[in-house]
């Protein structure tokens, strides 16, 4: 049956004019992208079985043109929609954070830098340079590792912060594991950077683990 066909109240459509798009499962988020399915099935049903043979929405957003444009049903067409909202979605969150204002929402931040981080595939350690106000001045991938850690040297750290004239700072890094608990190593460096950025009286206001559903801050955690 064709999703028109459906009751009113249970097409996705409709649920999300009436209710909001956050009350929507991913596979009804994704079959308003789809708008069509296939032969035999509604964009409902081609939506779910594409959720699960990616094993989930992150991993079928990450997905390489090659690996999105292979899946029955999907081509160049799709992927570049897709890629679109995206880079759309990217760009909200940037200008939001990046216009100048003093950051008041750790909310907002921890999505923010999860949008930016949580889709690679190797770890990734990021900074945000604030000015006294706290408004953003900066934000900067750093270092880059392997699947399972990145290197992160304090003295470019230091270096970065003096660049920008930065009055405070706030880490992130994420884990391709997809796990945000953090690591004794995590606070373990924390801590080293905090120490040799109040040389040069810069603050640490936080350090923010991304994973591939959740984010945990370290200084929630009473580490900072």
């Amino acid at each position: 049956m064709a999703i028109s066909d459906w009751p009113e109240q249970e097409r996705p459509r409709e649920k999300l004019l009436r209710s909001g798009a956050q009350v929507l499962s991913d596979a009804e988020l994704l079959a308003i992208f789809l708008r069509t399915g296939t032969r035999g099935s509604s964009a409902l049903d081609l939506a779910r079985n594409l959720l699960q043979q990616f094993g989930g929405l992150r991993p079928l957003l990450a997905a390489s043109r090659t690996e999105f444009c292979s899946m029955h049903g999907l081509g160049d067409a799709k992927f570049c929609q897709l890629q679109a909202v995206i880079e759309m979605a990217h760009r909200h969150l940037r200008e939001s954070l990046e216009r100048g204002d003093t950051l008041t929402s750790p909310e907002q931040t921890q999505r923010y830098l999860r949008l930016r981080l949580q889709s690679y595939p190797y770890e990734v350690f990021a900074c945000l340079f604030l000015d006294n106000r706290h408004r953003i001045i900066a934000f900067e991938e750093l270092f880059q590792g392997t699947i399972d850690g990145a290197s992160v040297y304090p003295r470019e750290v230091v270096r970065r912060s003096l660049h920008h004239n930065a009055a405070a700072v706030i880490f992130s890094h994420n884990h391709p594991s997809g796990v945000a608990e953090p690591s004794q190593a995590d606070e373990h460096i924390t801590l080293r950077l905090k120490e040799a950025l109040a040389l040069i009286d810069v603050r640490v206001l936080d350090h923010i683990v991304v994973g591939s559903e959740n984010s945990v801050s370290l200084a929630e955690r009473g580490v900072i």
